[in-house]
C-alpha cells in the first residue's frame, strides 16, 4: 500500500514543517527526506530506529545525526499528516512539542 504523506498547513497557509526542514543543514535535510520516503513506503509499520509511537495516535519520525530532528505525525486512513517538526536537545520529547502537534491535529479534524 502506498501512503500519502501530507505536511500540515495552517488556515493562513503557513507550512511550518516544510519551513523548518528547509532551514536545516543539507546533510540533515537529506536524512529527514529519506525518513519521510520510508514513512511513505511503510506507513505505520515503520518502526525503530526511524519511527516511534508516542501516545494517542501520535508518532515521531526520527532523523539522527549531528542535528537530531523529530517530526511528529498521525496516521488517518491511508494519509499521514506531518504535524510538527523540531530539533531535539533532550532525552525525552518535550511536552510543549507534543502540545503543538495535538493543537495542529485539532485544526485538521
Amino acid at each position: 500500500m502506498q501512503w500519502m504523506v501530507i505536511a500540515f498547513e495552517s488556515r493562513r497557509g503557513e507550512k511550518f514543517v516544510e519551513k523548518f526542514i528547509k532551514s536545516l543543514e543539507p546533510q540533515t535535510i537529506a536524512k529527514v527526506s529519506h525518513a519521510i520516503d520510508l514513512l511513505e513506503k511503510h506507513g505505520p509499520l515503520l518502526g525503530m530506529p526511524h519511527s516511534k509511537y508516542l501516545s494517542s495516535k501520535l508518532y515521531e519520525l526520527r532523523a539522527r545525526g549531528r542535528q537530531e530532528v523529530r517530526v511528529l505525525y498521525v496516521v488517518a486512513g491511508n494519509k499521514i499528516y506531518l504535524l510538527h517538526a523540531f530539533q531535539k536537545h533532550t532525552q525525552k520529547t518535550p511536552a510543549k512539542e507534543i502540545d503543538i502537534a495535538f493543537k495542529r491535529l485539532r485544526e485538521i479534524l
